[in-house]
């Protein structure tokens, strides 16, 4: 059932890909990211929606989206909460404290700020209740060679969505989490290149289309309240996760 949702890092790769089947499914969209040129070309693309820029670290410009996409719709159904970056391959003693601290500022404190203020929202509209996806990535189950701040993000990212699941409950408030395997978005297209991998060769590594995703967390985004996929993994087939290093 289509509602009101919002979707952070809307403005590419799979947050823009996810934002326009929503639009496409019906829902109203606010698609919100740092840059406001690429948020409208993406509205643009889509048919529909509204453009929020926001940097998702910042508490008091998380507030403001949320408020605006409620002033605009009445209500909030649905929070994608997609927005991450990570850093380049590195062991931990070669990754800066300040790259360290920008990817937990990013990945994991603005998961939550974003989460803190659907939550506040989807426990005092009426009637209550909604859902919240958040974006794992298969590396909250296994870590890619020198990928220490991001792996550990993501990790947390677990345990952000089994606590809002849990704390949701009086409300209906639904949360799970999507762990994606190589869609292939710009971000991923070294993929198709060459990554490191377990055994310290550099190789291609298979990808799938990121319709794939957004067709997923359509699936998830559509099921009754009452029902909720806490945890669900979406990866290109043949990549390496499964199996020995």
């Amino acid at each position: 059932m289509a509602g009101v949702a919002i979707v952070t890092g809307a403005g590419t790769g799979i947050g823009r890909a996810v934002a326009r089947a929503l639009v496409g499914a019906g829902w109203r969209v606010g698609f919100v990211g740092r840059r406001e040129a690429p948020l409208r070309e993406a509205v643009a693309e889509a048919g529909g929606g509204l453009a929020l820029p926001c940097d998702v670290t910042d508490a008091a410009q998380v507030e403001a989206a949320v408020a605006r996409v409620v002033q605009e719709w009445g209500r909030l159904d649905l929070l994608f909460n997609n927005a991450g970056r990570g850093f380049k391959a590195a062991t931990i003693d070669e990754t800066p404290v300040e790259e360290w601290l920008d990817v937990v500022a990013v990945n994991l404190t603005g998961s939550f700020l974003c989460a803190r203020a659907a939550f506040g929202q989807m426990r005092r509209q009426s009637p209550p209740g909604g859902r919240i996806i958040n974006n794992g990535s298969v590396s909250a189950q296994a870590p890619r060679p020198g990928s220490v701040a991001y792996t550990a993000t993501k990790h947390a990212i677990t345990g952000l969505t089994k606590s809002l699941a849990l704390d949701g409950r009086p409300w209906d408030i639904a949360c799970g989490q999507i762990d994606i395997g190589n869609a292939l978005t710009e971000m991923a297209q070294a993929m198709t290149v060459g990554v490191p991998q377990a055994d310290l060769s550099i190789r291609a590594e298979p990808v799938m289309d990121v319709r794939a995703v957004a067709d997923a967390v359509l699936y998830m985004a559509g099921l009754p309240l009452s029902a909720n996929v806490l945890t669900m993994t979406v990866m290109a087939t043949k990549m390496p996760l499964v199996g020995r290093g």
